[in-house]
């Protein structure tokens, strides 16, 4: 069963000829016929009274007509809501995101791209590395904002910003007042880590490695505010990027002598995913701000 079936089964039971119904619909009588002859076979049952070139609806027709308005309303309905959400000028754009990220960030390019453009609107899950990878790899959000660049080819990567990384202590903690700190003085102090579902952690955990030194992790934490509260409380020491959200009351950011200590956060695009107007116009912006010199410093 096909929709031009439907279309055409209603447009014959609302003329009740076949030679103008096929006028109507720019087809061939003969193909009409076809059509709803298949159509009944399908169903089992006739749908018209026949008169040679006349046909008159029966009750099987009429019920079915009241189910098909129905279909073919719904799916008219649903090519609208199609082309309202991928219009590039006013359609919606399906956006995860590290939860992180929700405290400047994210609301600040929104703000930014809304102000260009403002009848776009987004729809925002935000969770960790684990939960928007799903969100984006079920279909449910088109791309994902992350701090850490795709493992997978099918994947590509567009930066968005680029932060140092710093040692966070508690004020009263004996490095506190540094102007800067090697990483490897912190062998033995009680580490603040973080669980497998946050993205710094795999980060951190290589760069360790590359440096030959362990950490002693004491805690691991679900996310950086919960590493930033542990710190904060005495806790430990941990490595963080300076970011809204974790400045709290009681902490020193030393800088780390060590080159290349920084925290990434870049936009994720699936490579086979099909992006819609909205999207494509919104990962091009996005691609325009990252060729800005000053979008990395």
């Amino acid at each position: 069963m096909e929709l031009t079936q439907l279309e055409y089964f209603l447009e014959v039971a609302r003329i009740e000829h076949l030679t103008k119904a096929a006028e109507a619909l720019s087809v061939t009588q003969p193909a009409l016929s076809h059509s709803i002859s298949k159509l009944e076979a399908e169903l089992g049952v006739p749908l018209f009274e026949r008169k040679g070139r006349n046909l008159k609806i029966n009750r099987y027709g009429t019920m079915f007509a009241k189910r098909v308005e129905k279909i073919l309303q719904e799916v008219e309905r649903g090519k609208q809501e199609i082309e309202e959400c991928s219009n590039p000028e006013s359609g919606i754009i399906y956006l995860s995101y590290l939860n992180i990220l929700g405290v400047g960030l994210i609301p600040q390019l929104i703000r930014e791209y809304q102000n260009a453009n403002p009848q776009i609107t987004f729809e925002l899950t935000q969770g960790d590395k684990g939960a928007i990878l799903e969100q984006v790899e079920k279909g449910f959000s088109d791309v994902m904002i992350t701090s850490e660049r795709p493992v997978s080819d099918a994947y590509d990567w567009v930066p968005i910003l680029s932060l140092p990384l710093y040692l966070v202590v508690s004020y009263d903690h004996r490095f506190a007042g540094r102007a800067s700190i090697s990483l490897k003085e912190i062998t033995g102090e009680p580490f603040v880590g973080l669980k497998h579902n946050c993205s710094l952690r795999d980060s951190l955990l290589t760069r360790v490695h590359h440096m030959n030194f362990t950490l002693a992790s004491t805690y691991d934490a679900e996310d950086l505010p919960t590493v930033a509260g542990f710190v904060a409380a005495g806790l430990g020491v941990s490595v963080l990027p300076k970011t809204s959200g974790l400045n709290l009351e009681g902490l020193q950011w030393i800088p780390i002598q060590e080159e290349d200590w920084l925290w990434e956060v870049g936009l994720h695009i699936k490579k086979d995913r099909f992006l819609s107007p909205a999207t494509q116009k919104f990962v091009n912006f996005m691609k325009e701000k990252a060729d800005q010199p000053e979008r990395n410093r």
